[in-house]
């Protein structure tokens, strides 16, 4: 037996979520949830352009953890009877230790830098601005809904990974980087 991908349920702008109910495409919730599923999408891109096993390896590890957030974003929080894997302080840890790892090996941070230097990298930044977009809209979430606080902590320090990974790729590659100098006046 195989899954309808068609049901033809969404096709008046509703869609429904984990414990039944409806809701318009356009709600917050869906909003966080498909900007999270987009987030994990592009990672997914990322990981294809990655050599390095130990990188690889951890990006399979967050894609995981994106998809435990996005189930418990797209649960509804009172009718939802669905049990959920949860994400745990730990796995914001393995970032703040990946984080370290490689703050050791690349040169200090001295100004602001342009996107870019690399194809790899500039994905690395677009990712980085989706895991952005994706944490806000949790956060707009949360203002009207009951959301664990974990899982926006956990996109916060996402987003740190993965500019510290471009900055990592940077070194690897040898590409360039490029301080932002403003013009004034």
């Amino acid at each position: 037996m195989s899954i309808k991908i068609y049901t033809k349920t969404g096709d008046k702008g509703e869609t429904s979520i984990l414990g039944g109910t409806r809701l318009p495409k356009h709600h917050i919730r869906i909003e966080a949830y498909g900007t999270v599923d987009e987030l994990n999408s592009y990672l997914g891109l990322l990981r294809d352009l990655i050599q390095t096993k130990e990188i690889v390896d951890l990006i399979l590890v967050i894609q995981d953890r994106l998809f435990t957030i996005g189930s418990h974003l797209a649960a509804d929080p009172v009718k939802n009877k669905m049990k959920l894997p949860p994400v745990h302080d730990e796995d914001v840890t393995e970032l703040e230790n990946a984080i370290d790892k490689i703050n050791e090996i690349i040169p200090p941070m001295k100004f602001f830098v342009l996107p870019g230097g690399h194809a790899t990298v500039s994905h690395c930044h677009i990712a980085r601005c989706i895991c952005r977009r994706a944490e806000r809209a949790v956060l707009r979430l949360s203002e009207n809904e009951p959301v664990d606080e974990i899982h926006y902590r956990y996109l916060n320090r996402l987003s740190d990974y993965i500019f510290i990974l471009s900055r990592f790729l940077t070194h690897t590659y040898q590409a360039q980087e490029i301080p932002w100098k403003p013009k004034h006046g």
